[in-house]
């Protein structure tokens, strides 16, 4: 089984980076866990919506490109579906009997691309607040940890 987060932007903060190969260190037991970081574009300021689009779209280029073909996707968006634990620990179960493979993309600071969206398998949403880049690959990697644990019928869901 492969785990694939393919994030736009680099942790700085060590304490994000701690968390997160914790719980790198947690999932390994289930799955290889595999983060692929982008480098952002940068945005100048007063950014046209024209901009906002061009850069949009070349960060959605190298999401792409990074995305195995037989990948189950979720696309990290806040217009996404709102999913329980249970419910995504149940759609990876899934994901894994059909592609063997789960690939989450977390976007830049500006969203992703409706090229990266119409890829995605699954427009997934942890609520309507924005959330930095970096706590939201924290929070993420906490949820595949529990999904793992929950399809493995231990107690930490609990």
């Amino acid at each position: 089984m492969k785990v694939s987060i393919i994030a736009v932007g680099k942790i700085k903060e060590k304490f994000f980076s701690d968390a997160i190969d914790e719980y790198k260190k947690r999932i390994s037991r289930f799955a290889e866990l595999e983060i692929i970081e982008l480098a952002d574009e940068r945005i100048p300021d007063n950014a046209s919506d024209k901009d906002i689009e061009r850069i949009k779209s070349r960060e959605g280029e190298k999401i792409l490109a990074k995305i195995k073909p037989q990948s189950y996707v979720a696309a990290l968006c806040i217009e996404g579906r709102l999913l329980d634990s249970v419910e995504l620990a149940e759609t990876m179960r899934e994901a894994y009997m059909r592609s063997g493979c789960v690939t989450f993309i977390i976007g830049g600071s500006l969203g992703l691309s409706d090229a990266v969206k119409r890829r995605a398998d699954l427009m997934l949403s942890f609520g309507r607040m924005t959330l930095p880049h970096m706590l939201m690959r924290v929070v993420l990697s906490e949820q595949i940890y529990r999904a793992f644990m929950i399809n493995s019928g231990a107690a930490y869901h609990k």
